[in-house]
């Protein structure tokens, strides 16, 4: 049964055992809801949460476990021959997948039935004599035990996938069976659907937390792997960033943090002036009708895609710098050898980052209470003296606290660094100069085929860490200045 359709199906018993369950509760109170110890829409909902929560919690774990399992049984029948001098399992089994996969997407022609080619394939029969001329071409351009190990993967993945569906339809129909037959005047529903609700408030809390410690164990243990590869002393206090994929590869943090942190200055640079300042202008000096429009258009630079941004640093803020820094530019010295340059990533973050900046500092600064206001007036000071004298240092903990927020989404940043600042990781002061981000360097050792056993693919994960580490120290730096140095009013 495809998944859709499985979900469906869940749904429909969850509807049905909403209206039979508040009917047969109603049925026992004689009709009247009075009788009823909890409203009928309470025994509804109890045999829907009953029939869906748990179906949903074993479609989930299934569809968790399952790829994991067959993973491992069709790895096991791989024998180490098999696998390419230089290579590893890991880039066999992704051969393996997509096998499996062009054999999915040649039984979703029609050419043969699932069950039909499973009956054949345990009575021992090659599948690839069923498919003509499209099997001939899948036969010769894969290797034989890859050939094999994708008909093995593929069978079992639907094996699996069908008992699945038995499975899962069996929990939802067992409990929608149990909790049916509670649906009772006397049965507190109430009670139990509330303790259903906080039970689903509390798992999706932990899966929250669950989710974020898997992350970080899964870049501890990769790390720990680099490093049982590489030199710890060059990946923290090398001077060079050279991977080669040939064993004597430099693989130096230092030149990547460089570079991210001297884009992410440019940016703030660009961007907390501006911010503060619209803050500072929606929130004491315009009218309410301006504000109402200002506001929302400077809060849609926030909803940009980056990639759109990374084109137009591309496109036009580059090709602009150029034009004014480049040959014969600016005081007649060439400033800028490209399009892609530190300046021309900076300056477009920063204007992405201004309404980050704006709409915080903005809720701050509103914050402020207006007796602090109204005594500086009283006492003689101008609008621009209360503002600079009393809203501002007032506010003052909380603008810090956004300003640190800001920083940490611009050192995360990484497709206008990809377009606009190039892709050189060097020391360098001169912000017309190409240079690279820790993000950047994670994506190009990720992309390929590359082999998962190698330093210079395992590094992208260790960079990660370190990258997590760093913003992780900002946001709790930010949330100690804001609780640490907010003032509380009355």
């Amino acid at each position: 049964m495809p998944l859709i359709w499985l979900v469906i199906s869940i749904i429909v018993i969850c509807a049905a055992g909403y209206a039979l369950g508040r009917k047969r509760a109603l049925a026992s109170a004689g009709g009247d809801a009075r009788n009823l110890h909890s409203r009928p829409n309470y025994y509804g909902a109890y045999v829907a949460l009953c029939a869906g929560v748990p179906a949903i919690a074993t479609l989930g774990l299934w569809l968790f476990v399952q790829p994991m399992m067959i993973e491992r049984s069709v790895a096991s029948l791989i024998p180490n021959s098999a696998v390419p001098e230089g290579s590893s399992i890991a880039l066999v089994m992704s051969d393996v997948r997509r096998t499996a996969d062009g054999f999915e997407a040649l039984f979703d022609q029609d050419r043969l039935s699932r069950e039909a080619a499973m009956q054949m394939q345990s009575a021992g029969a090659d599948l690839r004599d069923q498919f003509g001329e499209v099997g001939v071409a899948l036969a010769s351009e894969i290797d034989e035990t890859v050939l094999s190990a994708g008909q093995r993967y593929w069978s079992l993945s639907a094996r699996w996938h069908t008992i699945m569906g038995y499975a899962v339809l069996a929990v939802a129909l067992l409990g929608f069976g149990a909790s049916y037959a509670r649906a009772h005047k006397d049965f507190r529903a109430r009670n139990s659907v509330e303790t259903g609700i906080l039970a689903l408030l509390l798992a999706a809390a932990c899966l929250a937390i669950l989710t974020t410690l898997g992350i970080v164990l899964s870049m501890l243990f990769e790390t720990r792997n680099f490093f049982g590869l590489h030199s710890w002393s060059d990946f923290f206090f090398g001077g060079t960033w050279a991977p080669n994929f040939r064993g004597d590869s430099e693989l130096s943090i230092l030149p990547l943090l460089w570079g991210t942190l001297y884009i992410s200055f440019i940016a703030l640079l660009v961007a907390v002036p501006i911010g503060l300042f619209a803050a500072i202008y929606l929130s004491e000096y315009a009218s309410p009708r301006t504000r109402a429009f200002a506001k929302p258009f400077l809060e849609i630079l926030a909803g940009i895609p980056t990639i759109v941004y990374g084109l137009f640093a591309l496109l036009v803020v580059g090709p602009f710098l150029f034009d004014i820094f480049g040959k014969g530019g600016f005081a007649g010295v060439e400033w800028m050898a490209g399009v892609r340059a530190v300046i021309t990533a900076g300056v477009v973050m920063g204007i992405m980052l201004i309404p980050f900046v704006s709409s915080l500092s903005d809720d701050i600064i509103n914050a402020v209470p207006q007796a602090m206001r109204d005594g500086s007036l009283g006492l003689g000071a101008t609008k621009s003296e209360t503002i600079r004298q009393v809203v501002l240092p007032a506010a003052l903990p909380g603008i810090m606290g956004a300003v640190l927020l800001a920083t940490s989404r611009a050192i995360g940043e990484t497709m206008i660094v990809v377009l606009g600042a190039g892709a050189i990781a060097k020391f360098s002061g001169n912000p017309f100069e190409a240079m690279t981000t820790i993000t950047t360097r994670i994506v190009s050792q990720l992309t390929g085929d590359g082999d998962f056993s190698s330093p210079e693919t395992l590094v992208a994960f260790a960079l990660g860490l370190t990258l997590f580490v760093l913003t992780l120290g900002l946001n709790v730096l930010a949330l100690y200045i804001v609780r640490k140095y907010r003032e509380q009013y009355e």
